[in-house]
């Protein structure tokens, strides 16, 4: 067996029969199946998968909130994430060892997530040791891998969310005179500043060429960036809010933290997912907004308030290419393998990466 036939036998491939289906068939199969399991599945989504997947989830949140979510399902014996690889992750480490976690399409993956390997991060962790000695605390994204996670929690770090980031860079900055925050310097960056951390005493680590980004003395600093962001947040402009600016001299602008620090300090507003759908939810009827995140959740608010005046921040930005692989057909050829005890693309995390990655979550859950 050659390499790409041994790559086809380790994640099978959609049948085709399934793209030739309409979508009337389709969302008949999905609901077949969901009607037979009843509460022994469950089917978050993401905010920011498409308007044909989100429809049949049993929540919607952001990643952490989902995978808490699915947890708390006793009764549920298999979990059809319908997000990202590491999201999946997330939902595996904390349900029971005897529940399932499928994927519908292992390509759904995370520019971000990726841009942090265990490779890089233990030999930028030695570098930056020497460097500093025992003065840092490790932080991750959740949006990150397990093995990330795992590494975090090894080091006696946490997790953060984009709702919690400051919460929990606070207690780090209570454990040690410094931290190394993964893998989105973005993130990370608008979250130091926000708690009072001059930009000047912020470096960056470059996990490619393996150094330290940063032109003043070493010991004044005290947040260490990794060299990594979204694909979709980044693309968020000063020149996009520039031309909000020009075109509706009335619109508020709310972004999300992972867009540039310039994009963040000229905008109105800041926040997590949540806190952007809660924002908008709590406008008054009339009000206009541009809103600086993922596409399909800023089309889904579009639709779900007429009675305001919304557009994206930027109206060239496509969704986020890796939750756009979840589609109507690979939900339904997933549902199906399941429901008939043939699943493939279960999410299963090594017991030695989860014990340490779940200490990671845990220590950050405890302190918010």
């Amino acid at each position: 067996m050659n390499l790409f036939d041994t790559l086809k036998a380790q994640k099978p491939e959609m049948p085709d029969n399934y793209n030739q289906l309409t979508e009337a068939e389709l969302i008949e199969r999905v609901e077949d199946v969901k009607a037979k399991m009843g509460r022994k599945l469950f089917l978050p989504g993401h905010h920011y998968q498409k308007d044909e997947v989100i429809r049949f989830a049993d929540a919607r949140g952001d990643s952490l909130k989902l995978a808490q979510i699915s947890a708390r399902q006793s009764e549920a014996e298999a979990i059809v994430f319908c997000g990202v690889h590491f999201m999946a992750e997330t939902a595996d480490i904390l349900t029971r060892p005897d529940q399932e976690v499928f994927l519908p399409d292992m390509r759904a993956g995370c520019s971000m997530a990726d841009m942090a390997d265990l490779t890089q991060t233990e030999k930028a962790w030695e570098k930056l040791l020497e460097l500093f000695d025992d003065t840092i605390l490790p932080l991750t994204y959740v949006n990150s891998t397990a093995a990330i996670k795992s590494f975090v929690g090894l080091h006696e770090g946490a997790t953060v969310t984009s709702s919690n980031a400051e919460e929990m860079v606070s207690w780090a900055f209570s454990q040690k005179e410094r931290i190394l925050f993964l893998p989105d310097q973005h993130l990370g960056r608008n979250t130091a500043y926000n708690l009072g951390v001059p930009l000047k005493q912020m470096a960056v680590w470059d996990p490619i060429a393996e150094t330290l980004l940063y032109e003043g003395a070493m010991e004044d600093i005290k947040v260490i960036l990794w060299k990594g962001h979204c694909s979709v947040h980044e693309n968020f402009t000063v020149q996009n809010v520039k031309q909000i600016r020009r075109q509706y001299a009335d619109m508020t602008i709310i972004v999300h933290p992972e867009c540039r620090r310039e994009v963040v300090a000229i905008a109105d507003d800041a926040g997590s997912t949540n806190h952007i759908i809660q924002t908008i939810n709590n406008a008054p009827a009339g009000t206009s907004w541009a809103i600086g995140t993922e596409m399909n959740l800023v089309k889904r608010i579009i639709k779900e308030h007429p009675d305001k005046h919304i557009v994206s921040l930027n109206p060239n930005m496509c969704p986020c290419l890796t939750m756009n692989r979840i589609d109507l057909p690979h939900l339904a050829w997933c549902l199906e393998t399941v429901e008939k005890g043939e699943p493939h693309n279960t999410i299963k995390v090594d017991p030695a990466i989860a014990f340490h990655a779940k200490k990671a979550l845990e220590r950050m859950l405890a302190r918010v």
